[in-house]
């Protein structure tokens, strides 16, 4: 199953969600968000939902809702601010921005809460040229 990661630059990419124990997971996530991630944030951007379409009804299904992980500390990292995770996490109405890398993943509801999986093909093909779109004009305005 697939994650989307979207770059400060601007660049948007598609990886394998990792596979294993949460410690080998989340490491791979935080590497992913960034070198300087220690701690990542699990967010629910209205934008992703009410604009994009995303769902964020989490279910059995894996990757049937989807949020988005930013580096909880990007802001003291330093790290430049994300265009597209601004937009979406509506930085425009609160002045609160995304900085770093973002990446767009799955969730699923089990027996034990709700864990991050990589994302439904419904929720991938239906979110990925949305995103592609978004990071392209984000682009052309930087």
């Amino acid at each position: 199953m697939k994650l989307i990661k979207i770059t400060t630059d601007n660049e948007i990419s598609v990886h394998e969600f990792p596979e294993g124990p949460y410690t080998v997971q989340n490491h791979a996530l935080r590497e992913l968000i960034g070198p300087r991630c220690e701690l990542y944030e699990h967010v629910m951007p209205n934008r992703l939902y009410k604009e994009l379409g995303g769902s964020n009804k989490v279910g059995k299904e894996k990757g049937s809702c989807v949020s988005m992980l930013i580096d909880e500390e990007g802001l003291y990292h330093d790290l430049d601010d994300n265009m597209v995770g601004s937009y979406l996490y509506e930085t425009d109405r609160h002045g609160h921005v995304i900085a770093g890398n973002i990446l767009i993943v799955g969730e699923v509801w089990t027996g034990d809460g709700i864990d991050f999986c990589g994302m439904s093909d419904i929720q991938f093909n239906l979110l990925y040229p949305k995103l592609e779109e978004l990071t392209k004009k984000a682009r052309d305005f930087a």
